[in-house]
């Protein structure tokens, strides 16, 4: 299925957010509760699956497919029902970066960490991609699977801080689990450890690494949610342990 032609303008510099431009019939798919707005003449209805497969089958399969990376049941799909060009944008829950992809110039498939995807192309299916190794499923940062995304339009995903895009031409590329975002056909992932048992230990960057080897992009974040989150937490307890050791 070809997916619909979409023009879009990315808003803001911080916290970002992806403003999509849609000619009259044109729609973009967008999991639940990503919208921020839409203009005059945008219609949207919450469907199971993507909306790329037709058929009973086609759609049981899709759902069942979202069940396996723990996503929604439903996605919404936005329509430009009008005559005129219509508005309508998407922002993620936490600050960070929105980056456009135009699958068509990287082999028509993306495999993402399954929190990143934002919204697509209509005409873009959403699947799973299983971790190849035993290691990579359990000590990857994400589980057996990833979210795969095949087509030939936009799709557009979401990461934390800055985002670094990294070309390799049969290379190797080892970083932090957290920190990968998404990575194009022709990239191997694994894991790897960290190095010597002193540097695992106590060197601060955890005992595994990601491991990309291949010719293809590379979509790397300079802050994971999880690292957020936990210097967060952090921050909270030591707050309220100094409350209550002042109020002793």
């Amino acid at each position: 299925m070809a997916s619909h032609q979409l023009e879009y303008e990315i808003l803001g510099a911080s916290a970002q957010s992806v403003e999509i431009i849609l000619d009259p019939g044109e729609t973009v798919i967008a999991e639940a509760g990503a919208m921020n707005y839409m203009t005059e003449g945008v219609r949207f209805e919450t469907r199971m699956g993507d909306g790329s497969s037709s058929g009973l089958l086609g759609k049981l399969w899709s759902v069942g497919k979202r069940m396996l990376t723990g996503e929604s049941l439903f996605m919404t799909h936005f329509s430009n029902a009008g005559k005129r060009q219509a508005r309508v944008a998407f922002a993620a829950p936490y600050p960070g970066t929105v980056v456009p992809i135009d699958l068509a110039k990287i082999g028509g498939r993306l495999v993402c960490q399954k929190d990143a995807f934002l919204c697509a192309a209509h005409g873009t299916s959403i699947g799973i991609s299983f971790a190849k190794r035993l290691g990579a499923g359990f000590f990857g940062g994400e589980g057996f699977i990833l979210q795969k995304l095949e087509g030939d339009g936009l799709a557009f995903v979401h990461a934390g801080g800055t985002v670094v895009r990294k070309e390799l031409n049969n290379e190797t590329l080892r970083l932090d689990t957290g920190c990968l975002v998404a990575f194009s056909s022709g990239i191997d992932y694994d894991i790897a450890l960290a190095g010597g048992l002193k540097s695992m230990l106590f060197g601060g960057e955890g005992i595994l690494l990601t491991t990309l080897k291949g010719t293809g992009t590379v979509w790397i974040q300079s802050l994971p949610f999880s690292r957020l989150a936990e210097r967060v937490y952090a921050a909270t307890v030591q707050a309220r342990e100094e409350v209550r050791a002042g109020g002793k």
